[in-house]
């Protein structure tokens, strides 16, 4: 794919006999919102029904002796449904007399002659007006009650009792096909997009004739992690089809068994009925949930598409496909990119740009196409292009993780750091590895030669303070990228199997844009693993074999941090790219954490870096004494001086429970 062309717009396949699509500005209320066919009143259709029921208007207003009713022409979508629902003559008849009396005043009159006085139909007058009557028709699992195309009058005898024909079949058999009112709380349509990527584009290709007949079309299983991407795909493929797709949220279906069965009995009629598929998205489908949906997907005829994180276990005889969405390659990605910016003057001379961000993010088209339209509103407010572009990438790359994580967005930098030669040497080697890891990997064939081992993960031990968070904000900010801070308390669950699923989403949300993942503190979740004593025991060597596995699977940078090196297993290190010890700081190097602990503005007054730097803390605590001494002065409306920088010290130790030697503060005041 070295000379990537900009294709047209997906085209859809010619229309099944039929079938009416509305086109893509179509207004509200038109296919291109709930449905197809609405754009204008098909009047062959409505001629056809009107002549059908005159007909049958006149034949049951001779005399009886003339025997049962019958029609030479049928309209011609009453004889498609006919032949897609299995009806029998007679069930074509009753259908076309019960809506016939919705719309010829004639054969109301005829029914009402025909019945002794009563104008609207009934299975009784049926079976004896008319032809090839049979009692089967009324059964409840029959089709004209089963797919509820006639609804029976409750109370009284069966015989006797008022049909109605639904009133989205009347509109069907009139040419109109709106999506049925019932339906419209539950589906939201889903355009096609305007442009895919070439490899979704095949997918897209191989998917549609699969739809074709709503019959046979069989559930299209499209796994993978981004629910748009997914969408997408399905939505191109149904258009290529000649389908409107809509959309269904699996935790928006009522509770009730039965509600539900009657939702997908009435999207399986309506799947008949238009040319329509549907697509349920249930990305948290586990448990119960799974098997929620491995019901509903038997229960729902016609074209669809399911969109499940994980599998989706099978019960009924439904044919299913599984579609995986492969991340797509740099060069695709990159393609996206420029398609984004074609329309933006300003965006030129960017290919360099295109590949930065081809080889950090992996977003699907829907996400690029958004984040190409911020860059844009970004650049009108004075940011340069390919600031822009990066800009809105991470933005739409941002992992999502709830009470899992915490993003940071790092303003710190080098000049933040002080660290001795050799672990500064180590963390900007660290750097070098996140900038070039694409040349080496890809371009130089690293990649080729070993699969295993080639995320980028780094331990950070030493204790508390010593500037471990600090460097990995320094390394994200170096990068642009976000600082992903795992709340372990969160992640690590007593529940079997809790603590593998949570760092499961943790790496997934993560990988589009490869953001820096800090686990603080990972004694907690990668000690010396235990010997096998029981179940728990077992399971929790899995949830640290499973994190190994991500590790090196994980394309941005990993890190660690742990007070207590000695406290990791040791095949655990073995798989560490990285190991950087942050030592106590001397004396020198605590005064120069004070110079720069001290914001240029601040007004100060008496200060000395070199006395203060005696006092026994690593960085951390040397910034927090700052910032306390900093709010005392401002309170005290005075420039910072040593007798605030006292305090806030004194504070600072009854924190640490630690004494305050008298030594360490000589000469302050």
């Amino acid at each position: 794919m070295d000379d990537l062309t900009l294709p047209d717009p997906p085209q859809a396949r010619p229309e099944p006999p039929g079938r009416r699509t509305a086109p893509d500005d179509a207004p509200p209320g038109t296919a291109g919102e709930h449905g197809a066919g609405n754009a204008a009143v098909p009047d062959d259709d409505r001629r056809a029904l009107v002549a059908a029921a005159a007909a049958l208007a006149a034949r049951l207003a001779e005399p009886a002796a003339t025997g049962p009713a019958t029609l030479q022409h049928e309209p011609p979508r009453l004889r498609r449904l006919a032949g897609r629902l299995g009806l029998s003559p007679f069930e074509r008849h009753v259908l076309l007399l019960c809506a016939g009396v919705e719309i010829d005043p004639a054969l109301q009159a005829a029914c009402r002659q025909r019945a002794g006085g009563a104008a609207l139909p009934s299975f009784a007058l049926a079976l004896a007006a008319l032809a090839e009557p049979h009692w089967s028709a009324l059964a409840p699992d029959a089709p004209l009650r089963r797919w509820r195309l006639v609804e029976v009058a409750e109370g009284g005898e069966l015989l006797q009792a008022r049909l109605a024909i639904d009133e989205r079949l009347l509109h069907h058999l009139m040419g109109l096909d709106p999506l049925d009112e019932r339906l419209q709380p539950h589906l939201r349509p889903v355009a096609a997009p305007v442009w895919l990527p070439p490899s979704r584009r095949a997918q897209a290709g191989r998917l549609a004739p699969l739809l074709a007949d709503a019959h046979t079309a069989p559930c299209v299983q499209i796994g993978g992690h981004d629910v748009e991407d997914g969408l997408a795909l399905a939505a191109a493929s149904a258009a290529a089809a000649g389908l409107q797709l809509l959309r269904l949220q699996l935790a928006d279906l009522p509770e009730p068994v039965a509600e539900r069965r009657s939702l997908a009995r009435l999207w399986s009629r309506e799947a008949l009925l238009a040319p329509r598929a549907l697509a349920v998205v249930a990305p948290d489908a586990e448990g119960p949930r799974a098997a929620m949906l491995a019901a509903l997907a038997d229960d729902l005829g016609g074209p669809l598409f399911l969109l499940a994180d994980g599998p989706v276990p099978v019960l009924g005889a439904r044919e299913r496909l599984q579609v995986e969405l492969a991340p797509l390659p740099a060069a695709e990605q990159r393609w996206m990119w420029q398609r984004a910016a074609t329309a933006w003057p300003a965006a030129t001379g960017l290919d360099a740009t295109y590949d930065q961000l081809s080889q950090q993010f992996r977003l699907g088209a829907a996400q690029v196409q958004r984040a190409g339209q911020q860059a844009r509103q970004l650049a009108a407010g004075g940011l340069p292009p390919a600031q822009a572009l990066w800009q809105a990438a991470r933005g739409a790359a941002r992992p999502r993780l709830g009470a899992l994580a915490h993003t940071l967005t790092p303003q710190v930098d080098w000049n933040d750091l002080v660290l001795p030669p050799r672990e500064a040497a180590a963390l900007r080697a660290i750097g070098a590895h996140l900038r070039q890891r694409h040349r080496v990997y890809q371009e130089w064939g690293f990649a080729d030669r070993q699969s295993r081992g080639l995320g980028l993960t780094a331990l950070f031990s030493g204790p508390s303070g010593t500037g471990k968070t600090l460097a990995a904000e320094v390394l994200a900010h170096e990068q642009g990228l976000d600082l992903v801070r795992i709340d372990l308390s969160a992640v690590v669950s007593k529940y079997i199997g809790e603590t593998e699923k949570n760092l499961r989403s943790v790496f997934d949300a993560a990988e589009q844009g490869g953001a820096v993942l800090l686990f603080d503190e990972a004694d907690a979740l990668f000690g010396k693993r235990s010997e096998v004593r029981d179940s728990h025991d077992r399971y929790a060597n899995i949830e640290v074999g499973y994190l190994l596995q991500r590790m090196e699977a994980y394309r941005g940078l990993a890190i660690l941090t742990t007070n207590l090196r000695s406290a990791l297993d040791a095949s655990f290190l073995r798989r560490i790219r990285f190991v950087v010890e942050f030592p106590f700081p001397a004396a020198a190097e605590r005064a120069r954490i004070w110079r720069r602990s001290l914001p240029p503005r601040m007004p100060l007054g008496r200060v000395d870096c070199d006395r203060l730097a005696r006092l026994n803390v690593a960085g951390g605590h040397i910034r927090s004494i700052a910032l306390h001494a900093a709010v005392l002065a401002a309170d005290a409306g005075e420039p910072l001086g040593m007798q605030h920088l006292l305090a806030a010290t004194r504070t600072e130790y009854a924190k640490l429970e630690r004494p305050l030697n008298a030594v360490e503060t000589e000469g302050w005041l």
